[in-house]
């Protein structure tokens, strides 16, 4: 991966400068294998502004490089110079800046030019140089000292570099055979749970020199946080539209990618509009989320395997009253561009081996087509096109709507919506009214007691997480085992203290015998 510097100053004033640095980025052996330079003099004449263009060309940079001097430059209409726009966009970009000011004793500069300069050393630390061969030297030890906080010294990809200090004996063999069958299940995974963790890993291309790499780590290790920290998620849920103190729910989810991606997903899901039709037209009651699931997942899987692993920053996750936001320290990659995200794309991930391990377990696929996936549900739930930005990270917003959900499932079941009838804003689960239907389940009311049990949905019906799995099942005619075993529950009490009473509270189930709740034909 070559980073890519985009050099900004009065062209005029500093004309040798620019090009003799170019140059010397280029031509150095070391330099030159981790950076491309950008010089807007170097382009061809084109039909289009000098500012958009340039401008289009800072943002496909990875670093600002200002040289200041005694001028400002030209000026547009409202007195700002290029210099300027260019330094204010990278600013808003994040961008690292690197900034160099030529030390001219005698010589006064332009006021503006002086406050820019001002500007700059109040947010970041400047080097000032007399002579040409003195800024080549200084630029030299600010790019290395980037690459080395970046990590850059490696002959590959991040996840395929060994992670320092990790062992075999720090990856879990239980996680190694959760993905082993979950793999073979989705994408027919050759290897068995009786091979090595050596093999394991050797087969998915994650040793190194008999080390795990820090895709091995992430994705199988027993604390992937013990390594990396910066690899947990921060989720945040606000119930405005604004971060504001104190947080309502706030969770930080520690563990491996795939824990990690499932725990967001799961406190997302948790906190939006469920709505539940009736059993009007089909034995299985038409459920959905105000954003398809699917959407959330791919924003979050998104977030996790294009995000940049040498920052310490996390991915953050956080669901206001009218969007989801979905945040990485990342960049898109230098092949795309936030136009092309909504049409068909190539797929460029930076984490090869990361991006494999979620492929392989059907969480992505390896297409492109995450993103225009995204805008089809999205639009098909009734919801607005997501909206992507780059700015100090690359976000991804999925606006709500509550009553989009409402009208589908209602619409699934036949009914008609009457007047004045809308979602409630905290998980209701509304309809037009407490239609029942019949439904054969097998549940437990005691640690031995079986009930069948009607499918009910009323208007402001408080639905819980559990409540929510439980409905999302095809439940019809499913032995009581089935439905434990669907769930993830090994124990009766805890079935009907987590799922059936939770249920029952909220109306969304009813028993057919309330009279006799533990008669075996209930």
């Amino acid at each position: 991966m070559k980073y890519r510097i985009f050099i900004s100053s009065v062209q005029k004033e500093f004309a040798e400068e620019r090009r003799k640095l170019a140059e010397h980025i280029e031509s150095d052996p070391v330099c030159g294998r981790f950076f491309d330079v950008f010089l807007f003099e170097r382009l061809p004449a084109r039909a289009q502004s000098a500012e958009k263009v340039y401008l289009d060309e800072l943002e496909k940079s990875d670093i600002y490089l200002g040289i200041f001097g005694n001028d400002y430059g030209w000026e547009d209409a409202n007195g700002i110079s290029p210099t300027q726009k260019e330094y204010n966009r990278a600013t808003d970009l994040n961008l690292p800046r690197l900034i160099f000011i030529h030390r001219t004793p005698g010589k006064e500069r332009h006021p503006k030019m002086a406050a820019l300069i001002k500007a700059a050393e109040a947010e970041i630390v400047r080097k000032s140089f007399t002579s040409l061969d003195d800024l080549l030297t200084k630029v030299s030890a600010s790019l290395a000292d980037f690459l080395d906080e970046k990590k850059a010294f490696r002959y590959g990809p991040f996840d395929a570099e060994i992670c320092p200090d990790a062992t075999l004996r720090d990856i879990s063999r239980q996680n190694v055979n959760a993905f082993i069958a979950r793999a073979k299940e989705a994408r027919n995974f050759p290897l068995k749970s009786s091979v090595s963790i050596e093999q394991f890993l050797t087969h998915l291309e994650m040793l190194k020199d008999g080390l795990p790499t820090y895709a091995a780590i992430l994705l199988f290790g027993k604390k992937p946080q013990r390594f990396l920290i910066s690899s947990e998620i921060k989720c945040a849920h606000f119930h405005g539209t604004r971060v504001e103190k104190p947080i309502p729910s706030m969770q930080v989810y520690e563990g491996t990618l795939f824990d990690v991606v499932d725990s967001a997903v799961d406190f997302v899901l948790s906190k939006i509009n469920f709505s539940v039709g009736t059993r009007h037209l089909n034995v299985r009651v038409p459920t959905a989320y105000e954003i398809p699931k699917e959407v959330v997942l791919e924003a979050i899987v998104n977030a996790v395997a294009h995000r940049d692993y040498t920052s310490n920053a996390s991915v953050q996750v956080m669901l206001f009253a009218d969007r989801l936001e979905v945040r990485n320290p990342g960049r898109l990659p230098k092949q795309l561009t936030i136009p092309d995200l909504s049409k068909p794309h190539g797929s460029y991930p930076p984490h090869e081996l990361i991006a494999r391990g979620f492929y392989l377990t059907k969480y992505i696929e390896h297409m492109g087509t995450g993103t225009e996936d995204m805008i089809d549900r999205c639009v098909k739930a009734g919801l607005r096109p997501p909206q992507f930005e780059q700015r100090d990270c690359f976000t991804i917003t999925i606006f709500r709507n509550p009553e989009a959900a409402f009208r589908k499932v209602i619409a699934e079941s036949g009914e008609t919506i009457p007047p004045n009838v809308t979602p409630s804003e905290d998980n209701a689960t509304p309809v037009s009214h407490p239609a029942t239907t019949q439904a054969t389940t097998q549940a437990t009311t005691q640690a031995t007691t079986q009930a069948t049990t009607q499918v009910t949905t009323q208007v402001t019906a408080q639905v819980t997480a559990q409540v929510k799995r439980l409905l999302m099942l095809d439940f019809n005619e499913a032995s009581l085992t089935e439905l434990m075993s669907r769930l993830a529950i090994k124990q009766r009490k805890d079935f009907y203290n987590r799922y059936i009473k939770p249920a029952l509270a909220s109306h969304v189930i009813v028993p057919t015998q309330p009279d006799s709740l533990r008669s075996p034909t209930q």
